[in-house]
C-alpha cells in the first residue's frame, strides 16, 4: 500500500489548462526567462572573447614558463565568469547550482598541501572544474546567439501584432503608406495590412505567436539551465564526497547520541538499581546473625529488585539491537513492536528474503520510532505497517488514522530520522494533511 506523490507534491494538479496559458504571457517568471536570454548574449560575448584570448595567449606562450601561469589566470577567470553566470541563473531562472569550491593544491610527498603561487596555479590547471567552465564560456556564445534571436523575434512579433490596432496611425501620418506593408515590388504592387479584417487578423496572428512565446521561451531557458548545472556545477564525484562527508558527520553524531543514550540509561536504570541492591544485601548480610527475618526479608527484597535490573537490562538490550530480529528476521521483529504499541498496529511484511543486517535494523529503528510517534502525538485509533521490495530497494510505510500535521521541520523528532535514512541514501516522504490520515513512506536500499 504505497502513497503516490507525483511531481506537483501530493494532490496537486499540473498547470495545463487554457487560463493558465492565457496568463502566461503576463507572468513575471516568463519575464525573467526572457531577460535572462536578453543578457546571455552580452555575457556570452564577453566569456567567448575573454577565454579564447586568454587561453591562446597562454597556450602560445607556453614555450616559455609564462604560459603556465597565464593559463592559470585564465581558467581563474573563467571561474570567475561561472560564478556571475551561477548568480544570474539563480536571482532569474530560480536554479540554484552550488559553487564547486576553490581548486585544492595536492599534497607532496611529505604529506602536507602544497602552499604558494605555484601550487595554487598547478591546482587551477588540474582541476577539471576550470576547464569545464572555459568549455561552457565556448560553447554558450552559439547558444546564446540563438535563444536571443528566437526570443527577440517571438516577443516582438507577438506584442507587436496584438497592439498593431494601436500604432498603426504611424503609418498614415508619417509616410505615405495606410499601414504595414508585408510585401512589394518595383512596379507598386505591394500588400499593406489595412482593412479592418487584415488588423483583426493580425491582432490573431499576434495573439497566437504571444501564447507560443512562454513555452519556447521556457525550453531555451532549459537548456541554459542543462549547460549551468552540468558545466559550471560541481561534478558528480565532488558532489558525492560531499554528500557523503555529510553522512559521515550524521552518523557520527547519531552514532554518539545513541552512546550517551546508552550510558544514561545505565547510569539511571540497572546501575542505580544495582547499587542500591548492593546496599540492601550489605546490610542484610550485618542482619544474618541478629536478625536472621528481618534479613531474610531483606533479600527477598533484593530478588525483586535483582529482577527489576534484568528486565531493564533486557530492554536496553532490545533498544540497541533486538535478538528477534537477529534471530528471526523483520517480519516477526516488527509483530512484537507493534505488539507493545499502544494503538492496534497491523502489521504485512512481504519479502523475498533477509535484506543486508544493517538495512533490517535501520527498518526497524525507523518503524519503532513512527510507532512511538503514533503512541505519542496522533490520537489514532489504528495504524498499519507495510514492508515490501521494490526493485534493489526496501520500502517501509507507517499509516495512522490520526489527527495528522506530521512534518519534517527542524524541530522535529522526524527531521532527525530523515537525517539517519538519507545517511544510507534512503528517503523519508511523509504525506500528514490536518485531520490525517497520516502516511510516511520510507525507502531504504537492500544491500
Amino acid at each position: 500500500m504505497a502513497t503516490a506523490y507525483g511531481p506537483y507534491g501530493p494532490g496537486a494538479a499540473p498547470h495545463g489548462s487554457l487560463g493558465a496559458a492565457l496568463r502566461a504571457p503576463f507572468q513575471g517568471r516568463v519575464w525573467r526567462e526572457l531577460l535572462y536570454l536578453l543578457i546571455s548574449l552580452p555575457m556570452a560575448i564577453v566569456s567567448f572573447v575573454y577565454t579564447v584570448t586568454m587561453i591562446s595567449l597562454g597556450v602560445g606562450l607556453l614555450i616559455t614558463f609564462l604560459g603556465i601561469p597565464v593559463l592559470g589566470v585564465a581558467l581563474a577567470g573563467c571561474r570567475a565568469l561561472g560564478y556571475v553566470e551561477r548568480a544570474r541563473a539563480r536571482g532569474l531562472l530560480g536554479l540554484v547550482v552550488a559553487d564547486p569550491g576553490p581548486p585544492r593544491p595536492r599534497n607532496g610527498k611529505d604529506g602536507r598541501r602544497g602552499t604558494g603561487p605555484l601550487a595554487w596555479v598547478g591546482a587551477v590547471l588540474k582541476s577539471g572544474t576550470s576547464w569545464r567552465h572555459a568549455l561552457y564560456a565556448v560553447l554558450h556564445l552559439p547558444w546564446a546567439v540563438f535563444a536571443f534571436v528566437v526570443g527577440t523575434v517571438l516577443f516582438s512579433y507577438g506584442w507587436g501584432f496584438v497592439t498593431y490596432p494601436l500604432w498603426r496611425w504611424v503609418f498614415p501620418a508619417f509616410t505615405d503608406q495606410p499601414g504595414l506593408q508585408l510585401w512589394g515590388d518595383h512596379d507598386g504592387n505591394a500588400f499593406y495590412l489595412d482593412t479592418p479584417l487584415e488588423i483583426a487578423a493580425t491582432c490573431v496572428v499576434g495573439a497566437v505567436v504571444l501564447l507560443l512565446t512562454p513555452p519556447t521561451v521556457h525550453g531555451l531557458t532549459s537548456v541554459d539551465r542543462l549547460m549551468v548545472a552540468g558545466l559550471l556545477g560541481p561534478s558528480r564525484l565532488a558532489s558525492r564526497v560531499w554528500e557523503l562527508e555529510e553522512d559521515r558527520g550524521t552518523v557520527v553524531d547519531t552514532a554518539a547520541a545513541d552512546l550517551r543514550r546508552i550510558e544514561r540509561d545505565l547510569h539511571d536504570g540497572a546501575q542505580a538499581r544495582l547499587v542500591s541492591l548492593a546496599m540492601d544485601l550489605g546490610l542484610a548480610k550485618e542482619k544474618l546473625e541478629e536478625d536472621p527475618e528481618a534479613a531474610a526479608r531483606m533479600v527477598d527484597e533484593a530478588h525483586g529488585e535483582v529482577k527489576l535490573a534484568l528486565q531493564e537490562l533486557r530492554d536496553l538490550a532490545r533498544g540497541i539491537h533486538p535478538a528477534i530480529l537477529t534471530d528471526r528476521g523483520l517480519g516477526p521483529a516488527l509483530s512484537a513492536l507493534a505488539a507493545r504499541c499502544t494503538v492496534p498496529v497491523t502489521v504485512t511484511v512481504d519479502l523475498p528474503h533477509r535484506p543486508a543486517p544493517a538495512i533490517e535494523g535501520i527498518a526497524y529503528f525507523t518503524v519503532s520510532e513512527l510507532l512511538q510517534n503514533i503512541s505519542k502525538h496522533s490520537a489514532a485509533r489504528t495504524a498499519e505497517v507495510d514492508v515490501w521490495r521494490a526493485a534493489d530497494r526496501v520500502m517501509l510505510q507507517v499509516t495512522d488514522d490520526g489527527r495528522g500535521g506530521a512534518h519534517t521541520s527542524a524541530d522535529s523528532g522526524l527531521a532527525g530520522l530523515a537525517e539517519r535514512l538519507d545517511a544510507v541514501d534512503g528517503i523519508l516522504v511523509v504525506h500528514s494533511p490536518a485531520g490525517g490520515p497520516t502516511a510516511v513512506t520510507a525507502e531504504l536500499p537492500w544491500r
